[in-house]
């Protein structure tokens, strides 16, 4: 990372739980959980189906309360949602009846940002995501893909301190999620964000992260904290697929996958 990261930045919990309260019953999605990311880090979560992963997600995002516990950023706790954590989901959210360009000043403009201000900044992150000359088009009229990068565009407009991604490939076809894979990564050396990112693949996760959590299987708990070193990472270059092929990537890949499938036990 080249940009100077911000302590405010810093998300720390502690003790902090989620505890679903039904009709049958109580259901602990989220034991006590200690935890610190520091800013400008890359983790990714992993872990079996119904481990908690969203769970966390949204108690970062302030879309849930802790049951138990404290979850700050900075020294400012989390008491609800806010711009300055951004979501990207697994679906595009997009607004069907703008444009894409509209769609990426949306929030600016509801914060009362003028036209023309919103619109030079909107046009550097269409450039910034290979979306240039794409601007004036219905969400319809792209793949995919594209859809994903509008997307996080949107995200990026509002200077969020942190984002948090919600498996945001995961319904896409193996050519685009590599290629957007290594667009986030170079939009993560540009921005200097602090990115919280879900996902079901061990091979995303050690591609992508500067650190990974496995979590275990309900009530959800951190198993294994890994920080990820791989060959070239003590450059300025961004990751290419490349370094898949490595022994450092194998050997990641293997101790991930089998702490995964000890949490199933």
């Amino acid at each position: 990372m080249t940009t100077t990261l911000d302590t405010r930045d810093r998300v720390v919990l502690t003790e902090v739980s989620k505890t679903y309260d039904t009709p049958s019953g109580s259901t602990v999605a989220l034991a006590s959980t200690d935890l610190v990311i520091e800013p400008g880090e890359f983790v990714s979560v992993v872990g079996p189906s119904g481990c908690g992963k969203t769970t966390l997600l949204q108690l970062l995002g302030g879309f849930l309360e802790p049951t138990t516990g404290t979850l700050l950023v900075g020294p400012d706790r989390v008491a609800g949602p806010s711009p300055e954590r951004g979501v990207v989901f697994q679906a595009p959210t997009l607004f069907p009846w703008l444009s894409v360009r509209g769609n990426i000043e949306f929030g600016p403009a509801c914060r009362g940002v003028d036209r023309a201000t919103r619109r030079a900044e909107a046009d550097r992150l269409l450039r910034l995501v290979g979306l240039d000359g794409a601007g004036d088009k219905r969400p319809y009229e792209l793949s995919g893909g594209m859809q994903q990068r509008a997307q996080i565009a949107r995200v990026l407009i509002n200077d969020p301190r942190i984002i948090l991604m919600d498996e945001p490939f995961g319904a896409l076809d193996q050519l685009t999620r590599e290629r957007l894979q290594v667009e986030l990564l170079r939009l993560w050396r540009q921005a200097g964000k602090t990115v919280v990112f879900v996902t079901h693949s061990v091979e995303e996760a050690v591609f992508l992260s500067t650190r990974v959590l496995v979590m275990s299987a309900r009530p959800g708990r951190i198993l294994l904290d890994r920080r990820i070193a791989l060959p070239g990472d003590d450059t300025e270059r961004v990751r290419d697929l490349a370094v898949t092929a490595t022994p450092e990537f194998q050997a990641l890949r293997t101790e991930l996958a089998q702490a995964i499938y000890g949490a199933h036990r």
